[in-house]
């Protein structure tokens, strides 16, 4: 059957609005916005008005509490606030896709599985071989992650009659390289610890756990109990953001009533509704309401609170929060002599993401399919792995991420690290887009 839209009275707003729907409701939004966003910041950084760009993203928010002022500048809020609901919605992907997925089965998940490791070790060895024994080396981890936005925008945009197989090889991907750069931050990207604020957040993540186990499907209780995780985790020396990909696992994948249950009631309301509409036309009676509310309660209990969130999330994260991240880090003056002097870190982050993303997953690729393990995606050839191999190299939010906790406030190995960003995303952008291009009139 195909789609089907309710007969809705239109709105006089309706021609102005319908524009911005169409352009919300496409795939291929987010990662236009996101390249919007970036763009607006560098332009911003390298404007007349360059220094306004540092001085705003850095003006100290906070509140106060019991006498003491908690405060952090306006990037901290995206980075350790925001980008928590991003990694929620990360962890909730992952979780799908293990579940009900391309990464439920082994034979399934070999492909998508050893892609994405020879995409993150090799890179991450470029870069460590060329700034071994350099201050830099810290940024290892820096060119090991793909971005789902910018690269599933980009597929939308140029890999149209491509089969559905390549593009979900893609997503697949791209959320187990997600997952490792989750574990790089967790492992190796941690401060100091503070016991206690670990033993809170451990207590927390448990009485989550205890939520699903009784199986609790309102959405308050998890929401409340994340807030207090990500206080918890912010002040464990843990990066904050791990609270979103722990709090994702938590969150139930069962529904509270099954598809056959949920058509006979729903059934038995309409037929009610309709018996009065009929009795009393122009007029919603107390047994329509109840039975309006009987279908939305069943309507929700008939999805999981995993797909609900997940749906939820969808358009905030990548129309809000993602391309306010860009904004925020994404701004780095060309001009600025901490680039040259940070230049191995650029370059390593360059060759990692533009070389070392194809290598890595070509090669893992073709052992892991030669050894028999996986199989080629059905429809899939070699030249569609290259295509999307080279369009992994679209590092962009992850890097970014890792690189402002690589380099902390150490400014210029970090405008060398973002400069590599920004390049090679550009450059597997174009050059992913050309091949899978090529493919597809082949």
């Amino acid at each position: 059957m195909g789609s089907q839209t309710l007969p809705l009275a239109p709105s006089r707003l309706d021609p102005l609005l319908r524009p911005i729907g169409a352009f919300l409701a496409a795939e291929s939004a987010g990662g236009i916005l996101l390249i919007v966003s970036a763009v607006a910041a560098l332009v911003w950084a390298n404007s007349p008005w360059g220094d306004s760009y540092e001085h705003f993203w850095h003006v100290e928010v906070g509140f106060r509490l019991g006498g003491k002022l908690y405060a952090m500048s306006l990037e901290h809020w995206v980075n350790d606030g925001l980008m928590v609901v991003f990694f929620l919605l990360v962890g909730l992907e992952i979780k799908r896709e293990l579940l009900i997925g391309e990464l439920t089965s082994v034979r399934q998940a070999s492909l998508p599985v050893a892609a994405a490791i020879g995409g993150m070790v090799v890179p991450a060895l470029i870069y460590a071989a060329l700034n071994h024994g350099r201050a830099g080396v810290a940024g290892w981890g820096v060119p090991m992650a793909t971005d789902i936005a910018f690269a599933a925008g980009v597929l939308t945009l140029f890999g149209r009659g491509l089969p559905l197989s390549v593009k979900v090889l893609l997503l697949a991907v791209a959320i187990v390289d997600d997952l490792g750069a989750v574990l790089v931050i967790a492992l190796f990207y941690t401060n100091q610890v503070s016991i206690v604020a670990l033993a809170a957040a451990g207590g927390l993540f448990a009485a989550l756990v205890l939520l699903n186990v009784l199986r609790v499907h309102g959405t308050l209780p998890y929401v409340i109990l994340g807030v207090g995780l990500w206080i918890a985790t912010l002040f464990s020396g843990i990066h904050a953001t791990i609270a979103g990909v722990l709090l994702a696992f938590t969150i139930p994948a069962t529904r509270q009533i099954e598809e056959g249950p949920y058509v006979e009631s729903v059934r038995r309301m309409l037929e009610d509704f309709e018996r009065d509409a009929t009795a009393v036309p122009d007029k919603i009676t107390g047994d329509q309401s109840h039975a309006l509310h009987v279908i939305e309660a069943a309507s929700s209990a008939v999805q999981t609170p995993l797909a609900r969130l997940e749906h939820a999330l969808l358009k905030p994260v990548n129309f809000v929060i993602v391309p306010l991240f860009a904004l925020a880090n994404a701004g780095v003056s060309l001009r600025s002599t901490g680039v040259s002097r940070g230049g191995m870190v650029m370059w390593g982050v360059l060759l990692g993401l533009v070389l070392g993303k194809p290598l890595g997953i070509l090669a893992a690729s073709w052992a892991a399919v030669k050894s028999g393990v996986a199989v080629l995606p059905e429809g899939g050839t070699w030249q569609h792995v290259f295509g999307l191999s080279i369009l992994c190299g679209i590092g962009f939010t992850m890097s970014l991420f890792v690189a402002n906790l690589a380099f902390g406030e150490n400014q210029e190995l970090l405008g060398a690290a973002k400069v590599g960003i920004l390049a090679a995303s550009l450059v597997a952008a174009v050059a992913g887009s050309i091949l899978l291009a090529r493919a597809r009139a082949r």
